[in-house]
């Protein structure tokens, strides 16, 4: 009879393990669904809007400066940001590509 009792102990020891597990698990899967996969999502779609800027885009800068794309380069876009006042900035730093043709929700 004692030796009836112990396997049953042993898998009682293993379903409170697992059963103390799982809602960490669950939480784990939750926080990725809700969390995680929609950032990583956003990153590439922000570092595929970086490599598709070309001459005449609409950008904002991470300092929040918004000019029109004049010139690009690998890894550098020329950005005039008022009549002939033209600045370099590094791509990786543009915070926005606005398409060209997007009117202002104030208008």
């Amino acid at each position: 009879m004692a030796m009836q009792a112990a396997p049953a102990g042993q898998a009682s020891a293993t379903t409170q393990l697992l059963m103390g597990i799982a809602p960490w698990l669950l939480i784990f899967v939750v926080f990725y669904l809700l969390m995680i996969r929609p950032q990583q999502l956003r990153v590439k779609q922000h570092q595929a809007s970086l490599k598709a800027v070309k001459k005449g885009d609409e950008v904002i800068t991470g300092g929040g400066i918004r000019g029109r794309v004049t010139k690009v380069t690998d890894d550098e876009a020329e950005v005039e940001i008022a009549n002939g006042v033209k600045v370099r900035v590094i791509k990786s730093t543009l915070s926005q590509v606005l398409s060209p043709n997007a009117k202002p929700a104030n208008d």
